[in-house]
């Protein structure tokens, strides 16, 4: 039997398989091994490497040796194998595992985005804020004590304001509910006066059949009927001695009757007291059918009717692209072109009109006639009612009552001292409003009701960027400078601009309601401003008068002069003293400022204002005036809000500012919120001028108010009475209003 021996990888390799049966065979010659070999071991567990010593020199050795190296494969333990996951499945397992890493990592990243975004835009949802203190007060009883209540206002207590801790517990016995009374026609229009002209009576048709009805009063108060807590009746004038019901001041325009009788159909159900008496006995009104009453007619006739008490003016050309009007004529080109005023920096346009063939005068100023006449007559200024409104607005039955009182009682009532009309937003630029007169009407139409079709003008933001071409484009707030959210007033301007028959505008707001008789408010509103003195205007303009803190007018007008002069201990001064002394600049402001203001005395404007506008200088110094400046003149600017100053303050337009040089400082300017206010021709040219010749303007609120202190025009806030429903502090309320610098509105911080 041959072997051989393999030393390389040591281990031994037989040549055939014939040792192994010789083994196999011979069972004597070693018992031990024989039942190891008796079975051939898979090679499965045959071991990789066999030691040297295992060879047949083996057999020579004692058997012994192999049985306590050997184990038997009776006794060796079970090996047991997992299930192996084949390679493909885990390649789609780590696959699976990787994309959901990428996709958390992906959320993650998002997720860190949006909440910065939402904390630099402020719109983290945060767990709700504690109410505001207000909430705390309880609210007022008396507001609504009812007709039968009513007393003379001399012998009233009001709920409101009071001194004491506690509000006033005011309650109504049954023994002090009394018939209920009878409500009395209005008239708050002056009778003729000598060298005025007569004023000639209109009505809501062409043959003067239906006379315009008249809102009725109670002579009264409501028992406990509080005080108005900001603003003044008296200070202005207003009548605060008698009260409106619903019936008495809207059922003259429709309200409480169907619309089957011409009415709105509002009212005809619930609480009617009050309501009979008003169409029924002596001194009752009639019911008017609104269905049939076209207000454009019932307008023009009773401005043609009562055009001797104005001065004439001859209307300028109109082009129909650039043209405002509603009764759908346009005028030649060449006339057009020569009665277009020019835009040259000349101040022989500034605050002067067309002279008409007959000699007239201003407002308020007597004219003499040719010598066929010998008398002398004074002229009244006239007015325009903008009401601001938008191509597709929905007019409520609520809406159509107010607008009906505000044409009867301004114009026709009046002989024609006022003119409604409305002035319309088209939204969409894309609408060739501009190309087409058919288009211009359809549109116009169809953007008014029908009772008050033909009294309406269209403009767009793409036309007065035609017309005020030229003004950077700054997107402040990602709006554009000729949108009607920061530029309100270029269309009032251009209105102006081609209408010079009016000496002043009211830009009116669709949401401004009153609960008075509209020509009382705006006659004694006039009057109260023509009254008041320039000295120390500026700075009472900006501030609320409360009269419960401030008391008499007189007393509040010291009080603004000490504090103008003196200054205040108010936290919102705290920074004054270092810039006073050290030059620097106090954190939100451009300008130095020290703890004293500066009174406003003539024009303050900015470097590059535009020139030789004839702007009005004071007669003398603001020492030697004995607060006679400005007394009897007309304002040419009316606000119902303070005009406070924005320097230094958190409002948020107050960097609204386009076209003025800002490299050292921003232009002095005053703001006040809300647009509502009567502007005169004088500032509105002014306004136009500066938008076309220097490409000036600011954020509507700040924009009249700051033309009119950089020219020196005559700005008036009016306190105008203004209640509240709860049961503030009085002296809290105005720390509040007032919180601003040294005592002004504005919430300066500063």
């Amino acid at each position: 039997m041959e072997k051989s021996q393999n030393r390389e990888g040591g281990r031994a390799t037989y040549d055939d398989a014939s040792d192994t049966e010789s083994y196999e065979s011979d069972p004597e010659s070693d018992l031990e091994k024989a039942q190891y070999t008796r079975r051939k071991p898979s090679a499965r567990f045959q071991p990789r490497d066999t030691p040297s010593a295992y060879s047949s020199s083996s057999r020579e050795t004692s058997g012994s040796n192999q049985h306590l190296l050997s184990t038997s494969p009776n006794k060796r333990k079970s090996t047991f194998y997992f299930y192996k996951i084949p390679p493909r499945v885990v390649r789609y397992m780590n696959w699976a595992l990787l994309s959901t890493m990428i996709i958390i990592a992906i959320c993650l990243i998002r997720a860190s985005y949006t909440s910065s975004r939402q904390v630099e835009m402020g719109t983290v949802e945060k767990s709700a804020p504690k109410p505001p203190p207000w909430e705390a007060f309880s609210f007022l009883k008396r507001y609504h004590g009812g007709i039968r209540t009513l007393l003379p206002k001399k012998i009233n207590t009001p709920e409101y304001p009071h001194d004491q801790q506690v509000m006033l517990n005011i309650s109504v016995t049954k023994q002090e509910i009394k018939p209920l009374p009878k409500s009395v026609p209005y008239d708050p229009y002056p009778l003729a006066e000598e060298g005025y002209a007569k004023k000639q009576e209109c009505f809501l048709d062409a043959p003067e059949t239906v006379k315009v009805p008249r809102v009725h009063y109670y002579p009264g108060v409501v028992k406990g009927f509080p005080e108005a807590v900001m603003g003044s009746h008296e200070v202005l004038g207003l009548r605060d001695d008698i009260c409106f019901d619903r019936f008495g001041r809207l059922g003259p325009y429709g309200y409480g009757y169907s619309v089957k009788r011409g009415g709105t159909g509002a009212g005809l159900h619930g609480d009617r007291e009050g309501a009979d008496d008003l169409w029924e006995g002596p001194g009752s009104m009639t019911e008017v059918d609104y269905s049939s009453i076209e207000w454009v007619k019932a307008q023009a006739a009773c401005a043609a009717k009562n055009a001797g008490r104005f001065h004439p003016i001859e209307k300028p050309g109109e082009y129909l692209f650039l043209d405002l009007t509603a009764d759908g004529k346009q005028a030649s080109q060449k006339s057009s072109m020569e009665a277009q005023p020019s835009l040259v920096e000349d101040d022989s346009v500034i605050g002067k009109r067309d002279e008409p063939e007959v000699p007239t005068a201003g407002p308020n100023e007597t004219v003499t006639e040719p010598a066929t006449v010998q008398k002398k007559v004074t002229l009244l200024p006239r007015t325009a009612i903008l009401i601001r409104t938008w191509w597709d607005f929905h007019y409520t039955a609520e809406d159509v009552i107010y607008l009906r009182s505000l044409i009867a009682e301004l114009s026709l009532l009046s002989g024609g001292e006022f003119a409604v009309h409305f002035l319309v937003h088209v939204r969409d630029d894309n609408v060739p409003i501009w190309a087409d007169r058919k288009i211009y009407n359809r549109i116009l139409e169809n953007a008014l009701p029908v009772e008050f079709r033909g009294m309406g003008t269209l403009w767009s933001e793409r036309q007065m960027g035609l017309i005020y071409g030229g003004i950077q484009e700054s997107f402040f707030r990602d709006l554009p400078v000729h949108g009607v959210y920061r530029s309100t007033f270029m269309p009032v301007q251009y209105f102006s601009h081609q209408h010079p028959e009016y000496d002043f505008v009211w830009n009116w707001e669709m949401d401004v309601r009153y609960t008075g008789h509209w020509y009382h408010f705006f006659d004694q509103i006039r009057k109260w401003t023509k009254a008041q003195p320039r000295k120390g205007l500026w700075e009472r303009n900006g501030r609320f008068y409360i009269p419960s803190v401030h008391g008499s007018w007189e007393d509040f007008k010291q009080m603004v002069r000490v504090q103008t002069e003196m200054g205040t201990d108010s936290p919102n001064n705290i920074w004054s003293g270092l810039k006073s002394s050290t030059g620097g600049s106090i954190p939100g402001s451009r300008t130095a400022q020290a703890k004293s203001d500066k009174s406003i005395w003539g024009p303050e404007p900015p470097p590059d204002v535009l020139t030789n506008q004839n702007d009005e200088q004071p007669p003398t110094s603001y020492e030697k005036d004995k607060y006679q400046w400005g007394v009897g003149e007309e304002a040419d600017l009316i606000t119902f809000n303070p005009l406070f100053d924005p320097d230094g303050t958190t409002w948020f337009f107050t960097d609204d500012i386009t076209g003025y040089n800002t490299t050292s400082s921003l232009p002095p300017r005053r703001a006040a919120i809300t647009t509502t206010s009567r502007l005169s021709k004088r500032l509105l040219t002014l306004m136009h001028r500066e938008t076309v010749l220097k490409r000036h303007t600011m954020f509507s609120e700040m924009w009249p108010a700051s033309v009119s202190l950089h020219h020196g025009l005559k700005a008036v806030y009016a306190p105008h009475p203004m209640y509240i429903d709860r049961d503030w502090p009085p002296s809290y309320l105005a720390a509040v209003m007032n919180g601003g610098r040294n005592g002004a509105s504005g919430g300066a911080r500063t």
